[in-house]
């Protein structure tokens, strides 16, 4: 018996018992659709923490007093005063490597503005800061190397600071905001960037030269970090082993001693990140895949009750000439109609679910191609797998018992 035959025969078998052909692909359906959806929000997550770290600099190093904790052991004070102004000009003058480089220290406190108050912290950095945290002024200006010298009250604020304190629409620019008593004039007006994927408002930004708030904020003569930012991504690591070597020379410390601070990237960040969002994702769609196995259960099931029902058919098509082979095929050919019918049903689904989540939860979303095959083609397998049982127990009927069966 030719291909063709069987396949009508298979599919005049499935539309006599449509709606438990329906309920056969309903597994498959839920499955597909699952497995799509959860790998798109894991790879959506994915995308848009890339997408963020690429948006505060792909390049950029930051280097923090103190060794590396380890254990979640608490270091001594004066292990985190570690960096002095000193690095920051080797750095800024020997790293040939980071041509951007700028201090930070910060101090926490209440922003104020006539009647309104915000609590807040207050960045002390340079004009680099700018370049390597990839931040743009909406309008004003930078504060400048002379501010920087002459320790001027100046600073630059982000939206989150003007929509609290200048709540009546006043001009940000010129007006003067006191912070734990100390006034400071606003110069600029950073660009709106938003939250990022960790909830983290970006615009709750104010910064100041680095001399204003180490001399009159904070009391302090060191360091708390200082932020670089190499040639291109490329060139990362090359960049932190060359400020490496400056620190370690500055700070005197022999081979074999353990280094008194921390170097992190934002590659090392993201690769994290996506660590953590690549195991989340396999973790989902393991989950979604059960769904799978429990259609390709339930196609089996069917199959199993579809040769009891029809043991006397199976018989009398033996009995005018019917191989076994062709009662194996016809069988195995109902089961992957309906693993692909149920797997074609369930991409549309879980393509347009994805978009549904996109539109209502506003999640990142990302369809990747090959998770649509994936699935496609893993369901069509436990649709052959499971079938071929069910199958192989018609083919091997004995067609005399099959004809007696009642």
């Amino acid at each position: 018996m030719n291909i063709l035959n069987l396949f009508k025969i298979s599919l005049k078998a499935l539309t006599n018992n449509k709606m438990r052909t329906f309920l056969t692909m309903l597994g498959i359906i839920i499955g597909v659709a699952s497995v799509i959806a959860m790998l798109a929000i894991g790879q959506g997550s994915k995308k848009s923490i890339q997408a963020e770290v690429s948006e505060m600099g792909s390049n950029m190093i930051m280097i923090h007093p103190g060794a590396e904790r380890r254990g979640g052991v608490r270091q001594d004070p004066s292990a985190m005063q570690t960096l002095k102004l000193e690095d920051y000009y080797s750095i800024r003058d020997e790293a040939f490597m980071a041509p951007y480089v700028s201090p930070n220290v910060s101090s926490g406190g209440q922003f104020i503005f006539s009647s309104n108050n915000y609590p807040g912290t207050i960045n002390g950095v340079n004009i680099d800061y700018l370049e390597i945290r990839q931040l743009k002024l909406g309008y004003g200006e930078m504060f400048t190397d002379s501010d920087i010298l002459t320790n001027a009250k100046v600073c630059v604020i982000g939206k989150t600071i003007v929509d609290n304190l200048f709540t009546n629409g006043e001009d940000p620019i010129g007006q003067t905001v006191r912070f734990n008593k100390v006034p400071f004039t606003v110069i600029g007006v950073l660009q709106e960037k938003g939250y990022n994927s960790m909830g983290m408002d970006q615009d709750a930004v104010v910064l100041a030269p680095y001399t204003t708030v180490m001399k009159r904020l904070a009391a302090i003569t060191y360091l708390q970090g200082i932020y670089c930012s190499a040639i291109s991504e490329e060139y990362t690591e090359i960049a932190i082993e060359e400020i490496r070597s400056i620190l370690r020379q500055n700070h005197k410390l022999e081979t074999g001693v353990e280094d008194n601070f921390t170097i992190r990237s934002q590659q090392e960040l993201s690769s994290m990140m996506s660590s953590v969002t690549d195991v989340m994702t396999i973790l989902l769609a393991c989950i979604a895949g059960i769904s799978l196995v429990v259609g390709g259960i339930g196609i089996m099931n069917i199959m199993y009750v579809s040769v009891t029902e029809r043991t006397k058919e199976i018989g009398l098509r033996m009995s005018v000439g019917a191989r076994p082979v062709d009662i194996l095929s016809q069988f195995l050919i109902e089961a992957t109609i309906i693993s692909i019918i149920g797997g074609l049903l369930g991409v549309i689904i879980g393509v347009s679910a994805t978009y549904l989540v996109k539109m209502i939860v506003q999640w990142p979303v990302y369809i990747t191609s090959w998770s649509i095959m994936l699935s496609f083609g893993v369901c069509t397998i436990i649709g052959v797998f499971f079938g071929w049982y069910p199958a192989r127990k018609a083919a091997n009927l004995d067609p005399i018992d099959a004809l007696r069966y009642e």
